[in-house]
């Protein structure tokens, strides 16, 4: 089973979670029930759960709640660990190129603090 975790700034803010927190109960119910599939099976319709193209392994999470549609981007840490760094609700075709440079920065930012802290306890 995979573990789900968000990121977190260095300020401590939790940008996902505040997305998540601002939702419907309806959105957010149905948000985490995907988030639920992608965590318990290994094999995930890509309906709800796909690598994006071209990108350093950016993953996203696809929620469709009625006429409204969420995001959730983020990368593997690891093989069982997935790092949602960033949450939004998609009113195009494409993914904004805004977030997925931001979920890039997110990623790259989070290893190289996770590479800090590893060298501290070693």
């Amino acid at each position: 089973m995979k573990t789900i975790s968000f990121y977190w700034t260095p300020s401590g803010r939790c940008p996902v979670r505040e997305h998540l927190d601002s939702l419907t109960d309806i959105e957010a119910t149905k948000i985490a029930w995907v988030l639920k599939l992608i965590r318990e099976f290994d094999q995930v319709p890509s309906k709800y759960f796909k690598k994006l193209v071209k990108t350093n392994d950016i993953w996203e999470a696809r929620v469709d709640v009625g006429r409204n549609t969420f995001r959730l981007l983020g990368f593997f840490h690891g093989r069982e660990l997935i790092i949602l760094t960033n949450s939004f609700q998609k009113k195009t075709q494409q993914i904004p190129l805004k977030e997925i440079k931001l979920a890039k920065r997110r990623k790259k930012e989070y290893l190289s603090r996770r590479q800090m802290e590893d060298g501290r306890s070693g």
